[in-house]
């Protein structure tokens, strides 16, 4: 069955204008973040978001995890549909609009306890490693792949700054929630329209008003990915000073100017 809206024509409806509005607010608004920083976070961020989602969906899709309706997508790069690979740039983009927003940092040291750290990437890997489990049966395949997928990085934000985190959990929370729950309601438009359909096969079964679990889960946790990264990036940015002070960057620093002045 032909969808009533093609993938392309889903991205214009539901994720590029509100893009264009959170944009044309960040840049507009003075209480808004929109600078050097925020822009190279957006742009390594994108970039990390389809080199890191690519392999992944690649491997869902001859799973039969999900699929597309008949007519619905331009072309197919590997196994993933161009539309695809778009919704990885755009939904980063979409989050992190929201994000520039609000997005304050708050003062504190780059140096947290070793004990936090250690907790953080045990968390992380605690997660990878029941996705792994979750892989082995078929209903819990899909749910499996995600927990697996989303551990590594969340070991890696919360390993460098669990505890910088927390302290900014509102902001944290509001910039994950508010995205999550749009994207939600667009991802059961879309699949009540045809132009993706999930395998019922691949999933437990719980929805969330018609809504896999699942699916659920995936948008919320590639906003966690989008914000926490985005978050720690500016926080780096605005500590960047103490870097320099530690020993090791510091002579990293000196080679590489020392370098430059030579060359």
């Amino acid at each position: 069955m032909t969808p009533l809206l093609t993938y392309l024509q889903f991205h214009l409806v539901f994720t590029i204008p509100p893009i264009l509005v959170l944009g044309w607010l960040a840049i507009r608004r003075n209480r808004a973040r929109w600078d050097r920083g925020a822009a190279s976070g957006l742009v390594i961020l994108v970039f990390l978001a389809v080199a890191y989602t690519t392999p992944w969906t690649n491997a869902m899709v001859p799973e039969g995890v999900w699929w597309y309706g008949e007519g619905a997508v331009l072309a197919t790069i590997w196994h993933t549909p161009l539309e695809e690979y778009l919704f990885f740039i755009l939904q980063t983009t979409l989050t992190a609009c929201w994000l520039f927003q609000f997005l304050e940092v708050s003062d504190m040291s780059l140096r947290l306890p070793a004990s936090h750290r250690i907790a953080g990437v045990l968390a992380g890997l605690g997660i990878c490693a029941a996705g792994w489990v979750l892989l082995g049966t078929t209903a819990t395949f899909y749910l499996g792949s995600i927990l697996f997928w989303a551990g590594p990085i969340l070991a890696i934000q919360w390993g460098f700054g669990l505890t910088y985190l927390l302290r900014e959990r509102r902001q944290v929370l509001l910039a994950v929630g508010i995205p999550t729950l749009y994207l939600w309601v667009a991802d059961w438009i879309a699949i009540s329209l045809g132009i993706w359909m999930i395998s019922d096969a691949h999933t437990i079964g719980i929805g969330l008003a018609g809504l896999p679990l699942e699916e659920a889960l995936f948008f919320l946790v590639a906003n966690v990915f989008v914000v926490q990264g985005l978050v720690l990036y500016v926080w780096v940015l605005d500590r960047r000073g103490e870097l320099a002070a530690v020993p090791t960057v510091r002579r990293l620093l000196n080679r590489f100017i020392a370098h430059s002045t030579d060359g």
